[in-house]
């Protein structure tokens, strides 16, 4: 496996206004990286310079071996993008739809194949102004696959969906990986990073300011799982596990939860004493995400810079 995106020391600023400050990231083949940050932390900024729609003031930048400001137009058949909001063409079917914009590839999957993939099958011969909400975000996926891309952009994937629709995309997201594709997404649901992310970055105010897995990311802010229960008993919990009473629970915080469980519930069976309404709850994405990015301000979703109205996010050119 190789690198699909490969940034250092990445620069854009906006008059005054630093957006990206220096960034080095690196994506591999065949990854879902999340990229996460608050609005007006550089992400959008640095996803369209990915994207080549945006030019850099500084740095180097390799997307699928190329340098997206100078890339021909065989590398964008190799990219997918799927942006937060967009209108398929009312008066096409889905089928329609992808069959058209198949026709912008040299090496197109086959529309009814993508189809499938996204849970449209029996929406084929749907019109577009028909379709639910749900369904158009389904085609928005299926148009930037269709071109049988080695790297997808997801942008906001599942905003604005209710929670069944937001799980079965997650499940064709995670097809991707299935598929070969890499995947860069940013999502403001730090549940959704969680579960389809191999890693995560966090950017703030234009730096990156953490990356690794959910646990690398939360051994980073020092976050430690909570054990509590509620006392029954008299018999005294041993003193090197570090217990606090908080109200009528019994609360230990460690990053060492195996060890801490066994010698717990070891004592309570030794004592016969019950753990009565034990809880484990581990640390959070959101908690180390708020913790990574407080005081960080958010200025924008755009990280003030002009819009590109050239990001077209389907069609190659």
């Amino acid at each position: 496996m190789g690198t699909a995106i490969e940034v250092r020391d990445l620069r854009k600023t906006y008059g005054d206004f630093t957006a990206v400050d220096g960034i080095d990231l690196d994506v591999e083949e065949g990854e879902i990286l999340a990229f996460l940050g608050p609005n007006g932390a550089g992400k959008t900024t640095t996803i369209e310079i990915l994207e080549g729609y945006r030019p850099r003031d500084g740095g180097r930048v390799s997307v699928l071996g190329e340098d997206p400001a100078t890339a021909p137009l065989s590398w964008r058949e190799r990219i997918g993008i799927v942006l937060q909001e967009s209108e398929p063409v009312p008066e096409l079917t889905a089928s329609e739809s992808l069959t058209m914009q198949a026709a912008y590839y040299a090496n197109p999957r086959d529309p009814a194949e993508v189809l499938g993939i996204v849970g449209l099958a029996d929406s084929a011969d749907q019109r577009t102004r028909k379709l639910s909400g749900g369904q158009k975000r389904r085609l928005d996926l299926a148009l930037a696959l269709v071109g049988n891309p080695d790297l997808v952009f997801l942008d906001e994937p599942t905003t604005g969906f209710d929670p069944s629709a937001r799980r079965e995309s997650w499940q064709m997201i995670d097809a991707l990986r299935r598929l070969g594709s890499t995947v860069l997404l940013t999502t403001h649901y730090m549940d959704e990073a969680e579960y389809l992310a191999d890693r995560i970055v966090v950017i703030a105010a234009g730096v990156i300011v953490a990356r690794g897995t959910a646990d690398d990311l939360a051994r980073q802010v020092g976050a430690v799982t909570r054990i509590s229960w509620r006392p029954t008993g008299s018999a005294d919990v041993p003193a090197g596990l570090g217990v606090s009473r908080q109200g009528e629970l019994a609360v230990i915080e460690t990053d060492s939860v195996v060890p801490t469980l066994a010698e717990l519930t070891g004592w309570a069976m030794g004592s016969g004493t019950d753990l009565a309404d034990l809880q484990v709850a581990r640390p959070t994405l959101e908690d180390v995400y708020l913790t990574l990015t407080s005081g960080r301000s958010e200025v924008g979703e755009t990280d003030t810079g002009p819009a590109s109205p050239s990001r077209p996010g389907q069609v190659p050119g």
